[in-house]
């Protein structure tokens, strides 16, 4: 036997922990010294490697204390079970099990499938009952621990049974463990009732049951379970109590109770403890309250890392942006080492702030601390690089990190639909499923604006089903998701299914009601308006948005009036949104005179405000009035944009003021806007109404794109005016091209021929192109000649 151990041994080739003495295979080994029971169980429970347990296993079996010593055998399985060799500590386990005599040793090696996560199916616990062991105090605890973390809800029941048969449900310590198991697994009534029932209560109890609540997301329970913490005599708040509640505190926002919590704190002496002030920095915070965060935060006597992202995190969470970065470099001057929590708190803030440079910066000192790989800053790094445009080097990051979560996948998915890159959206969520991971309800609201931008219903209609078969389309950011796509396609009927069979809110109704406003069903935004009013909900400046449009696209002055009022009864009339709205709504009504008492009245106007003015008087004739306007605009140091001139020229083309309209263009020319068909079109208005036709031909041919209908257009009406047949000719050519069913242009150009008496060419003219039409649509329809098969 002692052989076979030596031989063991020789197959260890690190350095020993210790020097042994050779052991002679004489009889004389029983003199020799042995490292004695209790130095070889410190030696256990101080090993640092799994190669170190496994030298004083061996030791242990060349001693002979193994497998007959169950304390060293008890800790050896529990020193395998920390390096995941579970495989080891059941060995161990089997050998020396028979000279057990209680249930240690079995209560041990449960113990140590819950260290290293292994789930043995409560066969350890099984055997333990089938065999006749004595159940004790100390084997629930565990059992009940590994029911909790495997969801097993009929298994803890049947041991909460075993527990109440065997007396055992008196025990202050398995009743602290019922509390975890029931509140693990989500059943708080369960949890309430044992709590109730408990004949004895520590402090761990009172503890729990606050923790089981708060972790569960019942605040209101909780809160009243510490007041009746407070109000005992023999079993007061602890530390844990105080860090465990002042959570639930932040998440209520309840500062009124944060604030006795604080009381208590300061009287029974617990504010220096470093937990304690963090918490109260973060609740603080949390409840808005920057000032009490503040001062607790400099009060505190000791700080850490947590103290300072609690500062940062509360800052931040109000929206005291800046604050939070000045904090950051506050901690990185008094020498804290920013931690993964700290650098994933502040990259949100540098977004909102639009600092890319000092995230670019950031990233440099992750890379540089060796912590650029972890999976919250590598998420937070993706989000950054995503929001300012940056997609490539948020796709590098992706691919750089050595672990990745949902939320990496989500992040870069979220990436790629906002920077337009929509079919890399979908193709990465393909990964993703290729790679074990499954898409969840945020997967589905980050793809689904992306099947909206290519149009494709089809794919929107796959997301759909797919959320049926998963069971969260009744979630609702994902229904809120559908009906948006559903609208943005042009399937209003389909979103309207949508939106009458899930959760709503007040985005529900918003999506509708500006979906509808452009369409020719205006009047649906108008019902869905009054409902969302009729069930309760506050409306906000896209309610009124797309109400108002839904009015103006109708001409609904009466309605659009009314909606005004409401407008100013909820104070949303200085808002620069909702005041441009009303603007497009009484300038397409013909109410130019309210359109201007509204556009007085803003307070800071913008380019769609002066544009709305601008083309409201163009309409109406009063050019003079529209080019004053365009004047005032840059006067009031507001920047022309593409539509500010497309206004202007429209007015000077009516007005037939040629040079102005000259003057206009080579500005927009000059401010490096660039041209669009209206653009021109305009301009070929403006010369041809003034009969200069030949700088209206040589801009056509100048173009640095192809013109459109609108310019042939133009340029037709132009020659009508001034009976150029010639001209007249040349763009009715390209006109039947581009528009072969408009009848207008036919009927115009014919008119023409019959004034000048050449009827007669013109109906050569229009046969002939007839003719070439049909010869394009026979072409079309004519069955392709497919090549001959190969011999």
């Amino acid at each position: 036997m002692l052989s076979h151990h030596r031989n063991a041994l020789r197959h260890i080739h690190a350095p020993p922990l210790f020097s042994i003495p050779s052991l002679p295979l004489s009889s004389s080994t029983a003199t020799t010294p042995t490292p004695p029971h209790s130095d070889l169980l410190a030696l256990i429970s101080t090993a640092q490697t799994l190669h170190q347990t496994k030298q004083l296993h061996a030791l242990s079996l060349l001693t002979g204390l193994l497998p007959s010593s169950v304390s060293l055998c008890a800790s050896l399985i529990l020193r395998y079970a920390s390096f995941n060799s579970s495989a080891a500590s059941h060995r161990l386990f089997d050998l020396t099990v028979p000279y057990s005599r209680t249930a240690f040793l079995h209560n041990t090696l449960i113990r140590a499938f819950s260290i290293a996560q292994f789930d043995d199916r409560f066969r350890t616990y099984n055997h333990m009952v089938r065999s006749g062991v004595r159940l004790d105090d100390h084997t629930f605890p565990f059992i009940f621990k590994a029911c909790s973390d495997s969801m097993e809800v009929r298994k803890g029941l049947e041991v909460h049974g075993v527990v109440v048969k065997l007396g055992f449900d008196s025990d202050v310590y398995v009743g602290n463990t019922l509390l975890w198991f029931y509140g693990g697994c989500g059943k708080l009534g369960d949890a309430r009732k044992v709590f109730d029932e408990m004949p004895e209560r520590d402090a761990v109890s009172w503890n729990t049951i606050i923790g089981v609540f708060s972790v569960n997301g019942g605040y209101v329970e909780a809160l009243h379970c510490y007041r009746e913490m407070s109000l005992g005599v023999w079993c007061r708040p602890n530390v844990v109590s105080v860090v465990s509640v002042l959570p639930v505190c932040a998440a209520l926002v309840d500062e009124v109770m944060a604030v006795q919590v604080h009381c208590y704190v300061v009287k029974s002496g617990l504010g220096t403890q470093v937990t304690v002030g963090n918490a109260l920095v973060d609740v603080y915070g949390k409840c808005w309250n920057v000032h009490a965060s503040k001062q607790v935060f400099d009060e505190m006597s000791e700080r850490n890392e947590v103290s300072w992202n609690a500062g940062i995190t509360g800052l931040s969470y109000v929206g005291n942006n800046v604050g939070a970065l000045k904090m950051f470099r506050s901690m990185i001057d008094v020498g804290v080492k920013p931690t993964s929590v700290t650098i994933s708190s502040i990259l949100p803030v540098l977004v909102e702030l639009e600092l890319f440079g000092v995230g670019k910066e950031l990233h440099g000192f992750c890379v540089k601390m060796g912590i650029e790989s972890d999976v919250f800053i590598a998420n937070s790094l993706i989000d950054m690089y995503a929001k300012s445009g940056h997609s490539y080097e948020a796709s590098n990051v992706f691919r750089e990190m050595d672990e990745r979560n949902i939320v990496s996948w989500n992040a870069m998915i979220a990436n790629f639909a906002q920077n337009r890159l929509e079919l890399e959206a979908v193709g990465l969520v393909r990964q993703m499923q290729a790679d074990g991971e499954i898409p969840n309800s945020v997967t589905i609201t980050n793809l689904l604006p992306a099947c909206s931008r290519l149009g494709s219903l089809r794919l929107g209609k796959e997301i759909h089903a797919r959320t049926i078969r998963m069971g969260s389309a009744s979630d609702l950011f994902v229904s809120n998701a559908l009906t948006d796509m559903y609208a943005k396609c042009g399937w209003l009927d389909l979103a309207r299914n949508v939106f009458n069979i899930s959760l709503r809110d007040k985005v529900s109704y918003n999506t509708l009601i500006i979906g509808y406003s452009q369409t020719t069903d205006c009047s649906e935004s108008l019902s869905l308006f009054s409902e969302m009013k009729q069930v309760g909900m506050m409306c906000d400046t896209v309610s009124f948005v797309g109400v108002i449009s839904a009015c103006a696209n109708r001409t609904a002055i009466k309605q659009g009036k009314e909606i005004h009022g409401s407008v100013i009864r909820n104070l949303f009339d200085s808002h620069l949104f909702v005041a441009n709205s009303l603007l497009d709504f009484y300038t397409k009504s013909g109410r130019i005179d309210l359109a201007t008492k509204v556009f007085d009245r803003i307070p800071n106007k913008d380019v769609a405000s002066w544009n709305t003015m601008i083309l409201g008087y163009g309409m109406l004739g009063e050019l003079d009035t529209a080019i004053s306007f365009f004047e005032a605009m840059r006067e009031d140091g507001v920047e022309y944009d593409s539509v500010s001139y497309i206004a202007v020229l429209s007015s000077c083309s009516h007005g037939g003021l040629v040079e102005k309209g000259k003057r206009y263009f080579e500005g927009m020319l000059a401010q490096n806007i660039e041209p669009t068909q209206q653009h021109y079109a305009c301009m070929v208005d403006l010369l041809g109404r003034a009969g200069l036709m030949e700088e209206a031909v040589k801009l056509i041919k100048g173009m640095p794109i192809v013109p459109d209908a609108n310019i042939w257009g133009s340029l037709l009406g132009a020659c009508r005016i001034h009976g150029n047949i010639e001209l007249a000719s040349w763009a009715a050519e390209y006109l039947f091209k581009l528009k072969p069913d408009h009848c207008g242009y036919y009927i115009l150009l014919s008119n023409m021929f019959a004034e000048a008496d050449q009827f007669g060419t013109f109906k050569e003219k229009e046969l002939s192109s007839i003719t070439a039409i049909n010869e394009v649509e026979q072409d079309l329809l004519r069955p392709p000649v497919l090549p001959s098969p190969a011999a």
